[in-house]
């Protein structure tokens, strides 16, 4: 029972690490943003080593530009998820 506590809390303690090591969304939106237009189109997204459908479903109002405030919405989501 005891190693099944400290087991459950170092996987805590991992997840928290690993979500407090994330970018903000600002932050990679503006590593990204090689035209300099405030967003992510397609091709800088696949050009930062990202897969092109998962563009698809973060554009949430398909205006071909992914946001801040989209890739923190589809973040968020993701950690509802638990993924």
């Amino acid at each position: 029972m005891r190693n099944t506590i400290l087991a459950a809390a170092a996987l805590l303690a991992a997840a928290g690490a690993a979500q407090a090591q994330m970018p903000a969304p600002a932050d990679l939106i503006k590593r990204w943003d090689t035209n300099g237009d405030g967003a992510v189109d397609k091709a800088e997204w696949t050009a930062a080593g990202r897969q092109a459908d998962r563009f698809d479903l973060i554009d949430a109002n398909k205006d071909g530009k992914v946001t801040a405030a989209e890739l923190e919405a589809a973040m968020a989501a993701m950690r509802q998820r638990g993924g």
